[in-house]
């Protein structure tokens, strides 16, 4: 289906011959946001950065706005295509602010998980992870700060009385984007499991847990 959004990028990037691939790219580039944006607003935990799409539609919108500036002010399209750039920065700021939202609450867990993986599978961007760094060492020093003025039977706090975790457990609706054969939902409360198999297109209720590794592969969307 052909969206208003579509239209106005088609319509606010430079027509020229040479252009067609970055005008797929743009279309592309968006698309993947807009996916990862969805998926981080309603899975309990933070998944893989996509800053690299983000900072590449971040690009293209400095393009889109010089070619609006050009066009005239008594263009009807005007509005539509300024609202639609705002629709989309709405987006990209939503992304990010959700992905500080878990880093601040679940500022020790990510960091550490995070230092059990490769710089090529990390899930948090290097600004994103110097900045979890950073709210980890204040929120330590806020907390010493505090317990120094506590009586002496109080004023040791155990680091892992500290941790707070995501609910992986928790329920999401997704839509399956192709065919899954296997997927095993535990049942936490009688210690028993079901397979069962999506359908391309189906859309479901069912644990995060059960579908955590397909989301992340994108065989999944959260909706």
């Amino acid at each position: 289906m052909l969206t208003i959004m579509d239209i106005d990028i088609r319509d606010l990037i430079d027509e020229e011959d040479d252009d067609n691939q970055e005008e797929m790219t743009a279309q592309k580039v968006l698309q993947i946001v807009e996916r990862a944006w969805l998926n981080e607003k309603f899975s309990p935990e933070i998944l893989p950065h996509q800053t690299d799409y983000v900072d590449c539609l971040l690009e293209q919108i400095k393009g889109m706005e010089g070619n609006l500036a050009k066009l005239s002010k008594t263009d009807p399209k005007v509005d539509l295509h300024k609202l639609e750039l705002e629709r989309i920065k709405f987006v990209i700021t939503s992304y990010l602010r959700t992905r500080l939202k878990k880093i601040e609450s679940f500022c020790v867990r990510v960091l550490e998980e995070e230092a059990t993986r490769s710089e090529e599978d990390a899930y948090l961007s290097p600004a994103e992870l110097k900045f979890a760094k950073e709210f980890a060492l204040n929120a330590d020093n806020h907390f010493d700060t505090i317990l120094r003025h506590m009586p002496h039977l109080y004023n040791k706090l155990d680091r892992n009385k500290k941790i707070i975790e995501p609910n992986l457990n928790s329920f999401v609706f997704l839509k399956c984007n192709k065919h899954i054969d296997s997927v095993i939902i535990k049942n936490t409360l009688e210690g028993q499991e079901e397979e069962i198999v999506l359908e391309d297109g189906s859309q479901h209720l069912m644990p995060y847990s059960s579908i955590a590794e397909f989301v992340k592969k994108g065989t999944v969307q959260l909706i």
